[in-house]
């Protein structure tokens, strides 16, 4: 049974309790593809990065990526995970264009990495996300179908295959079924994804781009009624490529299920497709049978064995990860969860702590790249490290504005040349003549201009309403393009106000 009908999300957990399952998968940036030597870089012509290995042809014979196998066991010790003594590779046989060789050569019942967890914050509340398992496969090429509205085969003319990114090493971390997230489920779905992403960039395993793909989720989700022990049937939204879109997904899944449910109807276990022009999902393919792959162990790779002295290096030379870095950081910057969160939320740990190490304090830093930076990456919609300012040109811009030279609205229009490639702070303020006006003859005739230009506001802070003053230090500010420094204006018109 399907509808079209959407219960009010804040009505879905008064009835149901939702439990929300997740499998990312992590491209991994090596220099050549999991079995061959071929280059991942991407955006390569299309079919230019190939060989008979990852093409399957007959004859050819597939050879271990080393550096991927490490990447791997590195993200799982990260997890907490267990890694494996032993375990090998396995053929998951299967039919679709993508896939040459017929099959995917992936990881079945003898995974690399078992168990772990990864402990999320939302609304200052923890939740912890259990891990099942860290496995290696290698990714499929890519369908592109052509003449459709949609750009999926339905309804497409014809379809094109880009095999480049065909054999690409691909790491998928699989979690257990997270029950108990209530009305939190949306934002713990993505809080998870977030946290992973943070800490595989951490690592230095991907660049994770969800945007090219090299970070994608399938998003599992589930409604049973509340008290009711057993779970009900999933739903399997694919490849939702965004942060944003995981939280939506689950949102969506969760007040679909429950119209679903409320009308008597059955959840179907299927895939879906996620839409990003409407946050909606639909129906692709029913999961009702089991699909039979058949695996079996990859008979042209010869087990993997770590060395467990080897997993103890990699232990040992773990970079610090994102919860115990933010710790650290939130500490010596003495703020609060509240303000160490907004941080993480908008992207801007890194680069205020880059600007703390260039000179700035915490305080400034935080500042400007939560607010006026923040600001102009929301309206490029891009990220903030993406700006075309680094966190020293930042630290330089605060330096300017602690030394005098300029104030924090001549800061902005600085901030401006440098965005625009005009050089650094200290050039910026040098070409454009940006520096604070001090006490001079030029500012002194342009206080005389403020008080000649308004002889009832010069009676009424004589009369004793000194208030008054604020309007005449807006004069010259105004006449100097403001650039003048206003305690010196106010201070100089007090002298030749109050002392006449």
């Amino acid at each position: 049974m399907s509808t079209d009908r959407l219960v009010d999300f804040d009505e879905v957990t008064t009835r149901y309790e939702p439990v929300i399952g997740l499998e990312t998968h992590v491209e991994l940036g090596t220099a050549s593809k999991m079995f061959c030597g071929c280059s991942t870089t991407f955006g390569a012509e299309p079919n230019t990065q190939t060989c008979p290995v990852c093409l399957g042809l007959p004859g050819s014979l597939p050879v271990a990526n080393a550096a991927a196998i490490e990447a791997t066991i590195r993200i799982g010790l990260a997890l907490g995970s267990r890694i494996a003594t032993w375990c090998r590779f396995a053929r998951k046989n299967y039919f679709y264009p993508d896939i040459p060789k017929g099959y995917q050569i992936s990881q079945y019942d003898e995974p690399l990495c078992v168990g772990g967890h990864l402990d999320v914050q939302v609304d200052g509340e923890t939740y912890r996300v259990e891990i099942e398992r860290v496995h290696l496969e290698e990714d499929t090429g890519k369908n592109l179908h052509v003449g459709g509205a949609t750009g999926r085969i339905h309804g497409a003319d014809h379809s094109l295959i880009d095999y480049n990114r065909a054999g690409s090493p691909l790491v998928e971390i699989v979690t257990r079924p997270v029950p108990g997230a209530g009305a939190k489920a949306p934002e713990v779905a993505r809080a998870y994804v977030t946290e992973l992403r943070e800490i595989i960039q951490t690592l230095g395993v991907s660049d994770v781009r969800m945007e090219q793909g090299s970070l994608r989720c399938d998003v599992n989700l589930s409604l049973n009624p509340v008290g009711d022990l057993e779970w009900g049937t999933r739903s399997e939204t694919k490849n939702v490529n965004s942060l944003r879109s995981v939280e939506r997904s689950v949102r969506y899944e969760m007040r679909r299920q429950a119209a679903v449910l409320d009308d008597g109807g059955r959840i179907v276990q299927e895939t879906r497709h996620f839409h990003e022009d409407t946050g909606s999902t639909s129906s692709g393919r029913s999961k009702e049978e089991a699909t039979d792959y058949r695996y079996f162990p990859e008979p042209d790779l010869v087990p993997i064995a770590p060395d467990p002295a080897w997993v103890q290096e990699l232990t040992d030379t773990l970079p610090e990860l994102p919860a115990a870095r933010r710790a650290r950081l939130q500490q010596e910057w003495g703020i609060s969860d509240t303000e160490m969160q907004w941080l993480a939320n908008a992207g801007a740990l890194g680069v205020v702590e880059r600007t703390v190490a260039a000179g700035a304090s915490p305080a400034d830093a935080r500042k400007w790249w939560l607010g006026d930076l923040a600001r102009r990456a929301n309206e490029a919609g891009t990220e903030l490290a993406e700006l075309a300012v680094t966190p020293a040109e930042v630290a330089e811009l605060v330096g300017l504005v602690d030394a005098g030279t300029i104030n924090d609205k001549l800061a902005r229009q600085v901030l401006d040349g440098v965005l625009a490639g005009q050089g650094s702070p200290a050039q910026v303020v040098a070409a454009q003549g940006l520096a604070v006006m001090g006490e001079s003859d030029e500012l002194a005739a342009a206080v005389e201009a403020a008080i000649a230009g308004a002889p009832d506001v010069v009676d009424k802070v004589r009369g004793g309403k000194v208030q008054a003053l604020g309007a005449l230090v807006g004069a010259v500010m105004k006449t100097t393009r403001g650039k003048a420094d206003a305690a010196t204006v106010k201070r100089m018109l007090e002298e030749r106000v109050l002392s006449s």
